[in-house]
């Protein structure tokens, strides 16, 4: 049987540490796409912004407010801050598709999957947290 050194991961495993990593990664990823794309002025960005009431030229400003709360969330000294940020951008997503009408488990609660992921990467990973936001007493 093998034991784990959480020592030199400040209390966290190795299996909740890489865990939360992935989980943190994907979100990072799946923002850097978004934003992206938003720079691009994508035509399927523009006609999607129309369709959620936003309009022409808004998906600069929201692709900056994203790029900034991801590059909090991605460096660890601030991403307690980037998370907080990114779920308040979240909110306003589903806010969003839930004023249009968006199907429920694909666009409207994809903001609450999304956060999720976020939350769940930074619990994982950090003790402090866990000791914050106890799941069970």
């Amino acid at each position: 049987m093998t034991t784990i050194d959480m020592s030199a991961t400040g209390g966290t495993s190795k299996p909740m540490l890489w865990t939360g990593r992935v989980l943190g990664a994907i979100v990072i990823l799946f923002c850097i796409m978004d934003f992206t794309m938003k720079f691009m002025h994508l035509p399927i960005v523009i006609a999607t912004g129309a369709q959620l009431g936003w309009r022409p030229g808004t998906e600069t400003l929201l692709g900056i407010i994203l790029a900034v709360c991801t590059a909090l969330y991605a460096y660890p000294r601030t991403a307690v801050l980037g998370a907080i940020l990114l779920t308040g951008y979240l909110g306003g997503a589903v806010a969003t598709h839930v004023r249009v009408d968006s199907p429920l488990f694909s666009h409207v609660l994809f903001g609450v999957y999304l956060g999720i992921m976020a939350w769940g990467g930074l619990w994982l990973r950090d003790p402090r947290l866990r000791a914050l936001m106890p799941l069970a007493q």
